[in-house]
């Protein structure tokens, strides 16, 4: 392996691990309606498991509303039991037969400090998917200092650059989880 290879490699873990935060922090139910806390909810319709954005629209039409819109509306009710099961959402959806409707009630002050507790855990095990990616680019340069393919120089210059990626992306992490806590913290 070469070493733009490792360096490749270890920059797609890391931003695989970013990209993976930004997926979670989206699901997180901050206090109001955005619909991509749907985005990963599965409903059974026409006998299978299908995923919600297959068979309907989602908007946030008011800062504290979700709407569905069934394309289909025999499936309003599959749409609905799949809401009311989904323990982590916590919502009760209303519908009138042609839309589902989801009040988002406003956080409680242990809700938002649990979520502020939830944010530290999902930062810290991107942070450390992050190292672990890190310490495996790092261990393939030394399998190449090793085999004599890159030099010592090359590997210091190479171990500096993997750790300034490193270092952008914790940033980038410190940043959007502060971001993410003033908008769970804001009442």
């Amino acid at each position: 392996m070469e070493s733009n290879q490792v360096i490749e490699q270890t920059k797609s873990k890391l931003s695989a691990a970013f990209a993976h935060l930004q997926d979670e922090l989206v699901k997180l139910r901050t206090g109001r309606a955005n619909p991509t806390i749907l985005d990963k909810l599965m409903v059974k319709a026409y006998g299978v498991e299908m995923p919600l954005n297959q068979l309907a629209n989602v908007t946030a039409p008011e800062v504290q509303l979700i709407q569905i819109t069934p394309y289909d509306v025999g499936n309003i009710q599959s749409i609905a039991q799949a809401v009311r099961e989904d323990q982590n959402l916590g919502l009760n959806p209303v519908d009138d037969g042609v839309v589902i409707r989801l009040s988002i009630p406003p956080l409680t002050t242990e809700r938002r400090q649990l979520i502020a507790k939830q944010l530290s855990d999902i930062s810290e095990k991107c942070m450390i998917a992050m190292r672990n990616g890190r310490h495996e680019g790092l261990r393939d340069l030394e399998i190449e200092k090793k085999s004599k393919n890159i030099t010592e120089d090359d590997f210091s210059s190479i171990s500096k650059q993997i750790d300034s990626f490193m270092g952008e992306y914790k940033v980038k992490i410190e940043q959007l989880i502060s971001e993410k806590q003033k908008e769970v913290m804001t009442v």
